[in-house]
């Protein structure tokens, strides 16, 4: 059983005070700073959003993730990647990785998404806190993108955030990488 069905192996995250910003476009600091719902803004921007779901069950996160979430080694979480799409556009990959303790705390609400964005259910809760976000620029290993969203090879690498959010004072984390769709408009 692999960790992601989106990464090889674990992501290398850098606090945004390192990065050198002038050298990245207007559009992408825009999607990395974004402090609202994702969901919203590709509403906004893109109209319909769908959701397609490549993978969803009970893994070990990688080690940073487990970091991040302040787990012990090897603890199950209940991971999430999926595919987001504007208007039939593949645009974000994203991958949540959920504690049991967050599940409980929300009632297993966040275990039940299906295809419904997990922004609508972060961002209408007003315990919803954000933590901290790092950055990161990687080369994503995608299983199970369909042919659609990458029609010859998966794209060059890609910029993404990881944020850590708290909801019901529990932690969940919500990586997020941005396809060239998204940044090129």
């Amino acid at each position: 059983m692999p960790q992601s069905y989106l990464f090889k192996r674990d992501p290398q995250w850098i606090a945004p005070i390192s990065i050198r910003y002038k050298t990245l476009p207007d559009t992408l600091q825009s999607w990395l700073h974004e402090n609202n719902s994702l969901t919203q803004r590709l509403r906004r921007e893109w109209g319909e959003v769908r959701v397609q779901v490549l993978f969803e069950g009970w893994r070990v996160p990688f080690l940073s993730e487990q970091k991040k979430l302040t787990l012990p080694q090897k603890r199950l979480c209940l991971v999430r990647e999926v595919l987001l799409y504007g208007n039939n556009v593949p645009l974000i990959l994203a991958r949540t990785v959920i504690p049991r303790a967050t599940l409980n705390a929300t009632h297993g609400h966040l275990g039940r998404l299906g295809t419904r964005p997990l922004g609508e259910i972060l961002f209408s809760s007003p315990s919803l806190a954000r933590q901290w976000l790092a950055i990161s620029y990687v080369v994503p290993y995608c299983l199970k993108a369909p042919q659609m969203a990458f029609p010859t090879a998966m794209p060059t690498p890609l910029w993404g955030r990881c944020t850590r959010y708290s909801l019901q004072h529990q932690p969940i984390l919500v990586s997020e990488f941005f396809l060239p769709n998204l940044i090129q408009t």
